[in-house]
């Protein structure tokens, strides 16, 4: 990934009310390049009755497989208006370096790009022009979304203030004997940090499934919702309190999750008006 650079924005807060670029940096916004490599993009939905004044919760929404990364944002705008907080929502292509991947952000690091801390510089470049909290922000991620979610929850837990995991196919269990993406035994070396039980239990995280959501999975025997009750397990024998949401009469449907989902996230979201705080709010077991 191409070295960060300085990068000069304009803050919504500083352009006048008649500026035409309000109608695009408010609402449904277009698919901004990111600085940092421009080959992957992000999007966002911004209430446009937005206090510019004031910091906001920040919400990020990770696509799956489809990468219908516009779709996902527009499903929680609803939570954006009525929450007063920002949708981002990232779009990492197909494709990258190989005409036949279609699984490269899945698994965090691919072919030198680290998606991890791609979405990390997408919030601090949204920050310099939205009013934003990116220090500690909720995600949110829909199949191969909820694999990202998994495990960026794993790499940067100081970072969430709340994790929605949402049936991803292939899950990575809290286990020092497998190596990624089975296991966590070798982050030290793949990734530079430790698994931190103490700051990933400080994290309300909800596992999110259809109720039918049971076909076969070709990469490993275990269905999905067979791989969302391991994970369940190994989390909790790991400190932490994971809510299992199941949704009645849906399959593999992201759609169908994203009432459940919002439902969740509002819980901790901050009352509109009030400050953003470093933890807002715990999750029940």
């Amino acid at each position: 990934m191409p070295a960060s650079r300085p990068i000069t924005l304009a803050a919504l807060k500083a352009l006048d009310p008649r500026h035409p670029g309000i109608d695009l940096m408010t609402g449904r916004t277009p698919l901004f390049a990111c600085r940092a490599d421009q080959r992957f993009s992000y999007c966002l939905y911004v209430p446009r009755d937005l206090d510019t004044t004031r910091p906001h919760p920040l919400v990020v929404t990770v696509h799956g497989t489809e990468r219908d990364a516009t779709g996902y944002r527009d499903a929680f705008a609803a939570l954006a208006d009525t929450h007063q907080c920002v949708i981002l929502a990232p779009l990492f292509p197909a494709a990258i370096g190989d005409p036949e991947d279609i699984d490269n952000y899945k698994l965090i690091d691919y072919r030198g790009i680290r998606f991890d801390q791609l979405l990390l510089e997408m919030t601090a470049e949204a920050a310099l022009r939205w009013p934003i909290a990116t220090d500690s922000f909720f995600l949110h991620g829909f199949s191969g979304g909820g694999q990202f979610a998994l495990r960026f929850l794993y790499l940067h837990p100081d970072r969430l203030a709340g994790a929605s995991i949402g049936a991803p196919g292939r899950v990575t269990l809290l286990d020092p004997t497998a190596a990624w993406p089975q296991g966590t035994s070798d982050l030290p070396d793949r990734f530079g940090t430790e698994v931190r039980p103490d700051a990933l239990s400080s994290v309300p995280v909800q596992l999110l499934i259809g109720e039918l959501d049971n076909q076969p999975h070709p990469l490993t025997p275990l269905n999905r919702t067979e791989s969302m009750l391991l994970l369940r397990d190994n989390l909790l024998a790991h400190g932490l309190a994971p809510v299992l949401d199941v949704v009645p009469g849906a399959a593999h449907d992201g759609d169908a999750l994203v009432p459940a989902a919002a439902e969740f996230l509002a819980r901790l979201l901050p009352r509109p008006g009030g400050p953003v705080p470093d933890r807002p709010g715990t999750a029940a077991p």
